[in-house]
């Protein structure tokens, strides 16, 4: 991962976009943060890459977009390069699959990876069907990130892209961005 024309001044946030249909929303997220001063890396998983573009999240950071473990444009380890400058990790939309990676360290794609590496704060802002997020699996998952220091911004309650409603929508992006902006400092 070349580091070359980044703003050494700026804060610089990492932003995992995962396979929920909430991944739209990231790229509001992302431009958000740009606008409040920012430098947003974005590493994508392939599920996201399904539902929103490479493309929209490297228009709106301008920054290389993370897609693969084996796409690294430097010779050095790109997720532990980026784990040295990178203040907050932020995973939005979170599903229960990067939900249980994290806490149990798995680390089979760029994102999990990386949030291996990464030693700053983490945001997690889950994103799922209602019933996936009352599953005890995820519940536990969410409890061992928080003993862990992670902080989780919602899911809010409501309508979800399934058709059910309840719990598991991914969090207004305001309380995501307020939240990541906190964890700055």
């Amino acid at each position: 991962m070349n580091t070359a024309g980044t703003d050494a001044a700026k804060p610089t946030v990492v932003l995992g976009v995962t396979g929920s249909i909430a991944a739209y929303k990231a790229a509001d997220l992302t431009s958000r943060l740009v606008q409040a001063g920012v430098e947003v890396e974005v590493i994508m998983t392939a599920s996201a890459m399904r539902l929103v573009q490479p493309q929209t999240f490297l228009t709106l950071s301008r920054r290389p977009v993370v897609t693969s473990l084996w796409e690294m444009p430097d010779w050095q380890p790109g997720h532990v390069a980026l784990a040295d400058r990178a203040r907050v990790l932020v995973v939005a939309p979170a599903t229960a699959n990067i939900l249980a990676k994290m806490a149990h360290g798995l680390a089979d794609d760029a994102l999990s990876t990386y949030a291996l590496s990464h030693h700053g704060r983490v945001v997690v802002a889950p994103a799922m069907n209602p019933r996936m997020w009352q599953h005890p699996a995820v519940q536990e998952n969410c409890a061992t990130l928080r003993r862990r220091g992670v902080r989780l911004v919602g899911p809010a309650r409501g309508h979800v892209a399934c058709g059910e409603d309840g719990v598991g929508r991914l969090a207004p992006i305001e309380e995501v961005l307020a939240a990541v902006l906190e964890e700055l400092g």
